[in-house]
């Protein structure tokens, strides 16, 4: 992103990045509460593993999008 772009960037009202992180933060200390070490580990690998699958789907999507059609 330039700097241009981070000018223009739109603010989302009533959308607070800390609230969502805290969120967030509370919904992962929920579904790992009582996991022994190896459990969290694990979670975290599947949750990369997830994220990693969604990045490329979507860096696929715009390869697509942007591919001149051939006639």
């Amino acid at each position: 992103m330039t700097q241009t772009e981070a000018r223009q960037s739109r603010v989302i009202p009533g959308f607070s990045c800390l609230q969502m992180k805290q969120e967030q933060q509370e919904r992962i200390y929920r579904e790992t509460e009582g996991m022994t070490d190896e459990e969290v580990r694990e979670y975290i690998r599947k949750g990369a593993e997830t994220f990693d699958r969604e990045m490329e789907r979507l860096r696929t999507e715009k390869t697509k999008k942007s591919e001149p059609v051939m006639t």
